[in-house]
């Protein structure tokens, strides 16, 4: 079963406001996050995939650099290649109103979500993406996920006119990620699925030890509960499970200082993901097999064990 672990790597300010005075810091933080320990956003991640041998894919945000240039997204594309990581598209249309110049004729007010833009908005968004991303540096991405996971149908007809083949945006269990349509009856977003030319690999959801669903994002998620869930749906026949981090996650939020509990849950997945790489390889989306008819599969479930060790992890945070 391949393995998709996948980090979404994005810049925010502390205000739509401030955004030039806040910048500097902000893009420390959250690509290096310098802390007395080390460097634990991108720098930290990049590590630990690369003393497991494991294949990460890495959704860049490019649209910031419409307002601050293509020096610090050069800066992020730099970090992930050096490192021998793969780039896609990833994309936060919040920038989309701060550009200069404007990214969309007429103004484009605050709108949060890419599914608050018509299709052909849509596709003009992720055109720029493209361009700013090749022009930083990095090849042509393949695969695109919509910030938020927010998508509809006019989504994917973008990525697709954009002659993407991938897709990630979808996210089962957040409701702005329900495209409706003919995707909604592919298979439950459990499996990778094709509509047209596109094929789509949904985000990977479990159900935890009290039978709540959950995707699988590492800082939200045990360790256990993920290597369980990983265990299940290799079992059932999965061909694919999708894991989502942040370039950010790594670290306390709205601080640079490490996160320990989040630190070692990366490590012990990882160390799982290294150890077991015959029956877990990690992948990138040029590694993708063709997508077969999907069957129906259902969610993995995991232990109760495994879902108190989180609530466990939870509370000790909060006293840390």
């Amino acid at each position: 079963m391949n393995v998709f672990l996948t980090f979404d790597v994005e810049v925010w300010c502390k205000s739509w406001s401030t955004l030039d005075a806040d910048f500097p810091t902000s893009f420390e933080r959250y690509v290096f996050g310098r802390s007395a320990k080390g460097q634990y956003a991108l720098p930290k991640t990049l590590e630990v995939l690369d003393k497991s041998g494991l294949r990460g894919v890495f959704f860049v945000e490019p649209l910031f650099a419409a307002r601050f240039g293509l020096e610090p997204l050069a800066t992020i594309i730099n970090l992930i290649q050096d490192a021998g990581q793969e780039i896609q598209l990833h994309l936060h249309p919040e920038w989309t109103d701060e550009a200069d110049p404007p990214l969309l004729a007429g103004g484009a007010g605050k709108r949060q979500l890419l599914s608050d833009y018509s299709a052909d908005e849509q596709c003009q968004l992720i055109e720029h993406g493209l361009k700013l991303i090749q022009e930083a540096g990095a090849a042509r991405p393949i695969a695109f996920r919509s910030g938020s996971f927010a998508c509809n149908q006019d989504t994917f007809a973008a990525v697709a006119a954009n002659q993407l083949s991938f897709d990630s945006s979808i996210n089962p269990e957040m409701p702005v990620s329900q495209p409706g349509g003919i995707v909604a009856d592919m298979a439950g977003y459990c499996e990778p699925f094709r509509v047209g030319d596109l094929t789509l690999l949904p985000m990977s959801s479990f159900r935890d030890g009290f039978q709540q669903p959950r995707h699988a994002q590492i800082g939200a998620c045990s360790a256990r509960e993920l290597i369980e869930a990983m265990q299940a749906a290799e079992r059932s026949g999965w061909s694919s499970f999708v894991l989502l981090s942040h370039n950010f996650e790594l670290m306390v939020p709205n601080s640079s200082r490490p996160d320990s509990f989040v630190v070692r849950r990366f490590d012990k997945l990882c160390r799982f993901l290294a150890q077991n790489r015959a029956i877990f390889p990690t992948a990138g989306f040029g590694d993708l097999p063709p997508v077969p008819e999907p069957s129906g599969l259902e969610l993995p479930s995991v232990s109760k064990a495994a879902t108190i060790t989180r609530y466990v992890e939870q509370g000790l945070r909060r006293l840390t």
